[in-house]
């Protein structure tokens, strides 16, 4: 199960009245925001040097070189060169060749721009949809919540901004937790969203180059890339990526990843397709830190296809500026913010 640390405190007071009053404190654990602004452009500006060094230092060098040695030239110098280029073919092939050689180099090895095509969501079917309160209904109705952690979901998603028209798997309070399950929701969720990706883009599956899926507490085998590639029969060369346990930086590893495979692939298509198992992270406890999960997620997919292709310009939504990522898994309250682990409550006794 997935457990949410709390970060606040619940105080009681009681008032010369004899009445009771309830305050919540939260803990300012928040980072430091101009910190982390200025480490971003610091970054970003350290990205820039190594990308371009060679351009930075060897081009303005170069240029006062020539402009050193121009200034020394005179007019009837000038014309020298110009009479000793006009009738010697040779030199003007290698001048030419050059300029060539060097500005094809210049093009070869300057990053790529990468371009969003297009994307498409999930939406399941009306059938799936689930209130509020129909969801605190079938909570009750399963009895394995008290009444302490039915009030506690209830306030939870109230607080959490989720609407009424949110989704989740059929029967899932009526089944046990199975891969079969967790296949058939993840296949309905991310099949869906690739057919009108491609319906969209009008783009053939075997046109695409690259595949990353992500998803935190799903991994069978086959993985989910491979049960994509298998459905799609896509090509034999393409290169597909399967990440798990990332929780919700997933997204932005999965960019981030076909980004860097668009540097090194070029005119390739990439697909980006983004998920979440409601079924294998669901929890049927009272612990309140494992009760997190099943009021934030809902069923759901993603899908965006990504393009290096300067034809593709005209035709894209957005361009990929930049990306830059911070792991803070070297911090253990970071590390232990969102952890897998079994219900202790439901641990069989020693000896069974």
């Amino acid at each position: 199960m997935v457990k949410l640390e709390d970060q606040s405190l619940l105080a009681t007071e009681i008032t010369p009245n004899g009445s009771m009053s309830f305050s919540v404190r939260v803990r300012r654990r928040l980072p430091d925001f101009l910190q982390s602004v200025n480490l971003k452009y610091v970054k970003l500006g350290y990205h820039y040097l190594i990308s371009h060094g060679v351009y930075l230092f060897t081009i303005p060098t170069l240029l006062v070189a020539f402009s050193a040695e121009v200034s020394t030239l005179s007019i009837q110098d000038i014309s020298q060169l110009w009479e000793h280029f006009e009738f010697n073919l040779l030199s003007v092939m290698v001048c030419s060749g050059a300029l060539v050689f060097i500005i094809t180099l210049y093009f070869m090895t300057c990053p790529r721009d990468v371009y969003l095509i297009d994307f498409s969501c999930f939406k399941p079917p009306e059938e799936l949809k689930l209130s509020r309160a129909r969801f605190l209904e079938n909570a009750r109705e399963k009895g394995k919540f008290n009444e302490a952690s039915l009030e506690y979901m209830k306030k939870f998603m109230t607080r959490s901004g989720l609407g009424e028209e949110t989704y989740l798997p059929k029967d899932l309070f009526d089944s046990k937790p199975s891969m079969g399950a967790g296949r058939d929701e993840a296949k309905m969720a991310m099949f869906s969203a690739l057919d009108e990706l491609f319906q969209k883009t009008r783009i053939k599956p075997k046109d695409v180059g690259i595949l990353v899926v992500n998803c935190s507490h799903f991994n069978p085998t086959p993985s989910l890339s491979a049960m994509i590639i298998n459905h799609y029969k896509m090509r034999g060369n393409i290169l597909s990526f399967n990440l798990g346990g990332m929780g919700c930086s997933a997204g932005i590893i999965a960019l981030d990843l076909a980004n860097d495979m668009l540097q090194a692939h070029g005119r390739s298509y990439a697909v980006v397709v983004s998920t979440e198992s409601m079924t294998m992270s669901w929890y049927m406890g009272n612990k309140r830190s494992m009760l997190s999960p099943n009021c934030l997620f809902r069923l759901g997919a993603s899908a965006v296809l990504l393009s290096n292709k300067r034809s593709d310009r005209r035709r894209a939504k957005y361009k990929l500026s930049h990306i830059v990522r911070t792991h803070k898994g070297a911090d253990d309250k970071s590390y232990r913010s969102i952890y897998q682990e079994e219900d202790e409550d439901k641990r069989p006794a020693p000896g069974r």
